[in-house]
């Protein structure tokens, strides 16, 4: 197989497997210390939960560990973990209150599926049970990695980052005066670049990697999660709904703080392909154990949705 080809079997392969990891992890079971799990409950987080997406932030955990020869259920137990703050992070954001969005994944969002109060309840059940699941010993024998792994998804996740990212995105909304690139760029970085940057950081943390290739692989994740968002600014623009699965166009429309906004569409697209350039440089030291790394960093600005 070629590097793309070869690339493509694995990111499919690990969303198969992270679909799994949460169908089993979103089970009717009690866990050890639960009393029970609403049925109904249960079922609209297995809508905001599977049945969809890349699983981008899991493919970038179970390849990076997969780099210092570490894979198993404990890696896709932490990579289901990182892909419930993604859904939870999504069910949020659709809400009326914020973007307002009827369509997800080429379907109806999960308040609209339910009703609002359950999908908010299912954002924070999500975010809480994805704790629940990195802090688990069945995710890593060793408390030490189990303790970075919180502390650093917990810090991509919340106020001062993904969160924070969030409310810097609704005060742009709100802003009468154009969007500098810088101040774009420090949102971006937070609210989707944060969580991705993490996948990979938490993968190094699960190889058991030193200074030198953690501080490699930090670089390649920040500057993925970056392209990655100014990619989602570009594909606003030119995609259809029927390849977004879901409603394009809506940045201008609702004035989001993007990179086409602040550049133009041209310069968005240089920065866009710059990013992934400097994150398969930050790869080099990898050699060719890096190779499916680097297909996925060409993957994150040349897809469709």
């Amino acid at each position: 197989m070629t590097g793309k080809e070869d690339f493509q079997a694995r990111l499919t392969a690990v969303a198969d497997a992270t679909e799994a990891m949460l169908d089993k992890l979103l089970s009717a079971s009690p866990l050890p210390g639960e009393t029970f799990r609403p049925a109904r409950f249960l079922a609209a987080m297995r809508y905001a939960s599977l049945g969809g997406g890349k699983r981008l932030r899991p493919f970038l955990m179970v390849e990076t560990a997969r780099l210092f020869g570490i894979e198993g259920e404990g890696v896709l137990r932490a990579a289901a973990a990182v892909e419930m703050v993604h859904c939870y992070s999504l069910v949020h954001d659709d809400l009326p209150a914020l973007d307002n969005d009827d369509l997800r994944r080429g379907r109806p969002t999960t308040h609209r599926a339910y009703d609002e109060a359950t999908a908010i309840l299912v954002g924070d059940g999500l975010l809480t049970y994805a704790f629940d699941v990195t802090a688990d010993p069945a995710s890593d024998s060793d408390p030490a990695i189990r303790a970075a792994l919180v502390l650093a998804l917990a810090r991509a996740a919340g106020l001062g980052n993904m969160v924070g990212g969030q409310v810097l995105d609704l005060e742009a909304e709100a802003a009468a005066a154009p969007h500098t690139p810088e101040a774009v760029v420090m949102l971006q970085s937070m609210k989707t670049g944060a969580l991705l940057r993490y996948a990979v950081e938490a993968g190094a943390i699960l190889g058991r990697a030193d200074a030198a290739a953690k501080a490699a692989l930090s670089r390649y994740g920040q500057a993925i999660g970056a392209a990655f968002q100014v990619a989602d600014d570009i594909l606003d623009v030119e995609a259809d709904e029927a390849a977004l699965g879901k409603r394009a166009g809506k940045d201008a429309d609702r004035n989001k703080a993007t990179l086409v906004a602040a550049l133009g569409l041209e310069a968005a697209r240089a920065r866009r392909d710059k990013l992934a350039e400097e994150a398969v440089a930050a790869l080099a030291k990898f050699g060719e154990t890096g190779a499916i790394l680097r297909e996925a960093a060409r993957f994150a600005v040349a897809r469709k949705n």
